[in-house]
This record gives C-alpha cells, structure tokens and sequence, in this order.
C-alpha cells in the first residue's frame, strides 16, 4: 500500500475523516487478445476448423468402408475409444508415474492410468502379487528397446526370429551388410531361424545356437508366423543358458485374452504388446513383468528375486521418454475392459475360425476345390496367413499394388529363401480387422477367390509390362520399377476395374463399427 493509503487509512481509524465507500466491479484486463475471436477458433469442429484436414479424413473413412483389409497389424477400434483418444486427456503433462509426478494436477492423470494397469493385468488373469505392468509405452518397437535398455548394457546379447523368417525389426535385424535395426547397433543381435522344410521355428537349432552365444535375452515373438510358439520350450533353453525369455505377443495378444491361443505368461519373465492389433485399442503398448522369486541359489538355496519393476520403468521414465499420453492411456483402459466383455470372446473366436477357413481356400489343391497357394508351414493356428508366391512366378510387390488397385489391403512380406526385402516373394494376409466388420468363413472363401483373381491379373500384367521393356531396349525389363510404371493407376486395365467395383459394391454392404451409415 502506498504511503497516502496507509495515512488515509490512519485517519479513518482515528475518525478524523469519514470512510469512502468504493464500488468494485469484477472486469477483465484490457488486452490485444480477443476473447471471443479465441473462443471461435477454439471452439469450431474440425469441418470448418480446416476442411482441408476434414476432406482428407473423409476421403480415409470412404476408403476403410469399401477395402478389404487383410493386413494382419490393422483393425478397427471401437467409438468408445476414439471418445476417449479425442477427450481433454490429450492436455495434461504427467512426467512420472501415479503418485509421483512432476507436475501438479494428475489427479485424475493417475486415476485414469492405475484403472488403466489394472484393466490390463484383470484382462490376462494376472495376479497383481506375482505381474506388474507399464502403460506408458509409445507402442511396440520403443517398448522393446526399452526392455532392453533395462536389463543389457550395450553389446550385450540378445536372440530374437530373423525377420525374414517372420521376426521383427525390434528384435534385432541385421544383414551381413548393414545394421537395419538400431537395437543392432546397441547390442549384440543374433538369430534363430524357422526349419524351412516345415515352416516352423526349429527349437533344436535354436537351443544349439543359445548354447554357444549365450544371450542374455531371448526373444520369442513374431511378426509373420503363422503358428504357435512352444514357450515352454522357449522357457527351458532360457533357463539352460540363463537368459530371461521376453515374449513380444503384439500380433496376438488379443487371441490370449480371449483365451482362443495359449498365452506366455506361465513362462515368460517379461511380456510386451502392442495394444492396436488383435487387442483393438489404441496405438499404444504395454510391458508386463515379473514379480517375487525368480529362482533359488543352487548353493545357498536362497530365494533370487526379480528386480525388473525398478530398471524397466526407469528405462521408460526417465531413460527414454518424457511425458507419457494420457489420451492413449485413458483410451487403453477402455479398449480392456472390452476385451474382458463375452463379445470380445466371440470375436476372437470368429477371428480363428476366418484365419482356419482362408487358409483352407487358399492352400488346399485346386483339384480339391482350393486355390494351390504355398502357405509358409501349410496353413494357420493364429490370425495370418503367409503365402508364397514364388511358384506363381509372382512376387508380393507386385501383387501388393495390384490388391491395392482393386480395394484390398494386404502388404508383402519375406519369406524363408528371398534374396530381397525390397522385392519379397510372399504376401502376408490376415482376419481381424475384417472381422470386426462382421465377416465369416463363407466371406474369406470368397476372399480368397478375389486375392486369387488378383495375382491371375498381376500375372497378366507383369508379362505385358515386361514385354514392352523389352521392346523399349531395357537392360533389366523384369525390374519392379518397369511394372509400376506400365501398371500406373490401373484405369486402363478392365480387369481391375470390374474386379474394384466387385469388391466396392460388397464390402460396402458391411457397416464400420463406428458409422453404421
């Protein structure tokens, strides 16, 4: 107060001079800044905030209405979860964890991501004794590496499926080259292969090859196997070589909550999934780990405890990331408890039965009624499908685009004995995303029929294209880039025209979860 206010003040006091009586009025300070003019940007919805944007996102949801999409890694998240991956959640900081933040304000932040931890350990029948979990991993490949980072030191070992052999990135790739995965570069990455004769992971030579290596960890996970994984056997050469086993169940972690396929939890020290494939949740990832007694002391008999909660959550805040998203987080709570719904049961019930049905059309001898594709290990226990296209004399770059041409998704991918990523000869294919859609087994057969149709016509094209390569003088007319350029956007081909129509006009007939119009 200023020195006449305090004299004023005296004086009132000493009643020398009558009180003043001040009227105040609650008015906002005077600024440049337009409320209003703000509250109108803020407040516009995307339609008119930018039609640009909402032209876009209109085109994408016309598309996923009329596609068929078989890529293995997609599907289709409820309304619910796009609410919530819209909601006010997106505008909190949050670094750290529930009951430990940096920030003021969490209080319904960490709410939200303790309901979220246990939704997820309720949705795999995870005691909260013996399991705990991480939600806020960005998605999968992070949430690898950071496991990594909590248990290795750099050049440490590390065992995971050669990813043309239907591995991951994540886990390690490399060529004999070049260092395609950036794990490979932190740490020392070897891998184990399928047998090629029978399409499925061979336990005997992995068992040899981590006898000799020695990894620390061992991967058991994939991106493009058909079949299901022997943790247990995975557990026992963990244990003869004393490597932790981490299950990376992203492709199928949905199908273990349903209970349709054996989960890894009884045999695993570290879990991690994605959330947005067979889960249907949003983009995001979980890692669970062990708690309690890892094992004894042979010597002392003394109980070794796992120490994975500390290292793994450091390595994820503050190791690699900053503030976790709490949209994704909250949005994740309530794909899980879906996943806990009879529904979703059904569903993934269906989802084996479409996988079983497709792979049956497509493999089984054309004088038997099928297709004759070569399916890598001859068919499915899960939700993919992987075929090889070499014996069509096809590769799954070129088949790849002409399924896109015609309103089918579906993405190329390497199979054992490719000499090239860039050019794989195998198409991966799988059911869960139209699944939600509400397609049965009679629907796959008849998708079967139309990706068949699909390779009849890159067929056709890739010997017309090269062709005219040739009479161009082309050195290499069998090139990919050849096929694209005489492909172009298959407006002259009426193949793809009718065959996209066909598919248009079906598919079309089937309601988005969201958007039943």
């Amino acid at each position: 107060m200023s020195l006449a206010g305090v004299r004023g003040t005296s004086r009132v006091l000493r009643g020398i001079a009558r009180p003043v009586a001040v009227t105040t009025t609650c008015t906002r300070a005077s600024s440049s800044l337009s409320l209003e003019s703000q509250q109108q940007l803020l407040s516009a919805h995307l339609g008119k905030a930018d039609p640009t944007v909402f032209d876009i996102i209109e085109k994408e949801k016309k598309r996923q209405k009329h596609f068929i999409n078989l890529i293995p890694s997609e599907n289709f998240t409820s309304q619910a979860v796009l609410d919530a991956l819209g909601s006010v959640m997106q505008n909190k900081y949050s670094e750290g964890y529930p009951g430990a933040r940096y920030y003021g304000g969490n209080e319904f932040i960490d709410q939200s991501e303790r309901l979220c931890q246990q939704r997820a350990l309720e949705t795999f029948g995870l005691d909260p004794k013996s399991w705990g979990v991480n939600v806020q991993a960005l998605s999968g490949a992070p949430a690898n590496l950071y496991v990594y980072s909590a248990l290795l030191n750099t050049h440490d070992r590390l065992m995971g499926l050669d990813l043309p052999h239907g591995g991951h990135l994540s886990h390690g790739y490399q060529t004999p080259t070049k260092k395609i995965s950036a794990v490979s570069k932190y740490f020392e990455t070897v891998p184990y292969r399928l047998d090629e004769s029978t399409g499925y992971i061979d336990y005997n030579k992995l068992e040899e090859l981590a006898t000799i290596y020695r990894p620390k960890i061992i991967v058991a996970g994939a991106s493009a196997y058909s079949r299901l994984i022997d943790y247990q056997r995975m557990r026992e050469i963990c244990d003869k070589v004393n490597a932790y086993l981490l299950a990376d169940v992203a492709h199928i972690s949905g199908l273990i909550a349903a209970k349709a396929v054996p989960g890894p939890f009884s045999y695993a020290d570290i879990v991690t999934t994605t959330s947005h494939k067979s889960l249907r949740g949003p983009r995001g990832a979980l890692i669970f780990y062990r708690k309690g007694v890892r094992k004894q002391n042979p010597k002392t008999k003394e109980d070794i405890l796992y120490d994975l909660e500390g290292p793994i959550n450091n390595s994820v805040f503050p190791g690699h990331q900053g503030g976790p998203h709490n949209h994704t987080i909250t949005a994740l709570a309530v794909a899980l408890k879906q996943a806990q719904t009879p529904e979703f049961q059904v569903y993934q019930t269906q989802v084996l039965k479409n996988a079983k049905a497709f792979a049956r059309r497509l493999s089984e001898p054309k004088g038997n009624g099928g297709l004759g594709y070569t399916l890598v290990s001859g068919g499915t226990d899960n939700h993919l499908v992987l075929a090889d296209l070499k014996p069509q004399g096809i590769d799954g770059s070129r088949v790849e685009r002409v399924l896109e041409l015609v309103g089918v998704a579906a993405n190329k991918n390497t199979v054992p004995g490719d000499r090239s990523a860039l050019v794989p000869g195998g198409l991966r294919m799988g059911t869960p995303a139209m699944t939600t859609r509400g397609f049965n087994e009679d629907d796959f057969v008849r998708v079967a029929d139309v990706v068949d149709r699909a390779v009849a016509i890159t067929s056709r094209i890739d010997k017309a294209a090269r062709k005219a390569a040739e009479e161009k003088g082309e050195k290499n007319p069998g090139k990919l880039k050849n096929f694209m350029e005489y492909l172009g956007n298959g407006e002259t081909q009426s193949e793809i025209v009718q065959l996209r129509s066909e598919v248009a006009d079906w598919v079309g007939t089937y309601p988005l979860p969201w958007d039943s119009s």
